[in-house]
Formats: structure tokens, sequence, C-alpha cells
């Protein structure tokens, strides 16, 4: 399986050309951008995770999993995933899904508001941010070092189920002891939130064009997005797909980051079963190089081809 591969399509609507400038230094190092309709979607890397191999895919066929890595050049004793900040230009509004790490979290992340400048993007200027779920690389940015929000102007939108199980007073004692702090900090920070969130169902049109997807298992409430208006749609899959060679060609490989390892496996067959089947783009969080491409069938699996 061939890595995932940042590619260029066409140069921007000149109205647009301000939100992602294709030629600066921004596309090569932190975004890439590509056009869905009239709007604009651009990835803004926030750095990446390191993560334990054994954390990762712990129940995984160990020497079938570091034969896969080492096919497609990775190494075999951790995982350094990307980590990719959809924002969505349309012709009224700038969308951010999810808000990156912070400061808080991992050294090697946190980068999202450099590279958001290098991009052209101003915090002040996003109309709304759209959850994927809690976790603390998705979460932990909302807010600054003096627990001020980075987002002033924006209307904040999180699927109903996730709010509730983060604000869940009884969540910090049933995480796991290596996860308790997932917990604390995703309450203090949704906290901040409580007066202006947004709650949803899956299956509604949380900002205009945007599609609410059920893909729990990831977190209890999961949700990615499709989003319409060009030739075809694309799927912001937040972490119900997070590696470009294990999550295609073994989807039923249980992922350690899972909080449902079974919910998981079956969320991922799913979506990736709609996925080739509806020909839609995929664009998600943890993939590198910030790009788009499509879901094809390959065999019993799945691969992700690249867009040329």
């Amino acid at each position: 399986m061939a890595p995932f591969i940042q590619t260029r399509r066409t140069f921007l609507h000149s109205g647009m050309a301000a939100a992602a400038t294709l030629a600066s230094p921004a596309w090569l190092k932190g975004a890439n951008a590509f056009e869905i309709g009239d709007a604009v979607l651009t990835s803004v890397s926030d750095g990446n995770l390191v993560l334990p191999l054994s954390f990762s895919y712990p129940d995984a066929p160990q020497d079938e999993l570091v034969a896969l890595l080492e096919k497609n050049g990775q190494p075999t004793d951790s995982l350094t995933p990307d980590c990719n900040v959809p924002i969505l230009k349309t012709t009224d509004r700038l969308i951010m899904f999810d808000v990156g790490s912070g400061s808080n979290f991992m050294p090697s992340a946190g980068k999202l508001l450099d590279n958001m400048a290098e991009a052209g993007f101003d915090p002040a200027d996003v109309t709304d941010i759209v959850f994927t779920h809690g976790h603390p690389d998705h979460l932990w940015g909302l807010i600054d070092d003096f627990d001020e929000i980075v987002y002033p102007n924006a209307s904040f939108h999180m699927g109903r189920a996730e709010w509730e199980f983060w604000s869940d007073p009884g969540t910090v004692d049933a995480m796991p002891e290596e996860r308790k702090t997932f917990a604390v900090g995703a309450q203090n920070r949704l906290a901040v939130l409580a007066d202006m969130i947004n709650l949803f169902e899956p299956g509604a049109e949380v900002v205009p064009g945007v599609e609410a997807v059920d893909t729990s298992g990831h977190t209890p409430g999961h949700m990615s997005y499709m989003v319409h208006g060009g030739s075809s749609p694309v799927l912001i899959a937040g972490d119900a797909i997070t590696h470009f060679a294990v999550s295609f060609a073994h989807p039923g490989w249980p992922s350690g980051s899972d909080q449902d390892a079974e919910k998981g496996v079956a969320t991922r067959l799913k979506l990736l079963d709609r996925l080739a089947a509806d020909k839609a783009m995929l664009t998600a969080y943890h993939l590198p190089k910030p790009g788009e491409g499509r879901v094809e069938r390959d065999g019993s699996a799945y691969r992700f081809v690249a867009s040329a």
C-alpha cells in the first residue's frame, strides 16, 4: 500500500486565495487546500503525536503489524501520526473541525496557531468550531495558557452523546488511570463552553452543507462530518480512521486508542464500506500529509488512493 501522498489539485478561486495560498511556505510545511464546490477545505498541521506501538495496536498479530509498517517505510517501535485540523472556508463562514492539542499535551504537537498564521487564518475570524470528539489532541487547544478561549467569535458545536460523556462527573473515576487526565482536561475545557455549546444528534446539518455522521467507538459519541456542495461529498473522518496503512489493510484489528475497541472495528468497517461504495472523498485527522483521496476495495480489505 502506497503512503498517503499530498497532492495539489488546482489553484483556488481568486476570492478564496487569501485563505490558503498554494505557493506559500505554509502549503509546503503546515497546510494543504482543495476545493469543494465554491468552498475551500484546508488541512492545517498541529504537529504530530508520538505513541508506543504497544499502545496503538496491542492485540494485533505483532509480526504482521511490523511487516506492514516496514513495507510502508514506518518505524516499528512507535507511531508518529500527524495531526491535521480541517478548516472549511465558505462564502460566509470559516469553520474549524477540532482545535488541536494546545501547548499542554505533547511537545511534538501544539503547532496549530503558528501554521494557521502562515496559511492566512486569524482565530478571530473563525465563525464555527465543530468537534469530532473530546480527546486532548482535538479539544485542548480550545483555550490558551490563561484559560481564555482562543477563538473568541466562534459558535461551538458537539454531538450530544460526546458532550454528555465528557461532562459527566463520573467519567474521571470510570476512566483507566492512564486516561484520567483526558477526562479532567476535557471537563475543564467543556466547562468554558457550558453556556454557548450547540448540541446535536447524528444526521443533523450542523452548519449549512455539513452533515453529522455517527462514528462512535473511538469515543462514545465520536462524530465524523460529510461536507456536501462539490461534485463529490467529502468525509472529515476525525479519528474513525487513524492510520494510512493499518486502518485500510486491516480494519478489523482493534485499536488501543479506541475506547470501545469492538465498536471501533464495526464503525471503521461500516465507514470504509460506505466510502468505497459512494466514492466519497476522504480526509482524516491522523493521515500523513494533509490531502484528499478515495477508498477502494482491495480483496477483503481496502486501500487508500490519493488524488492525482
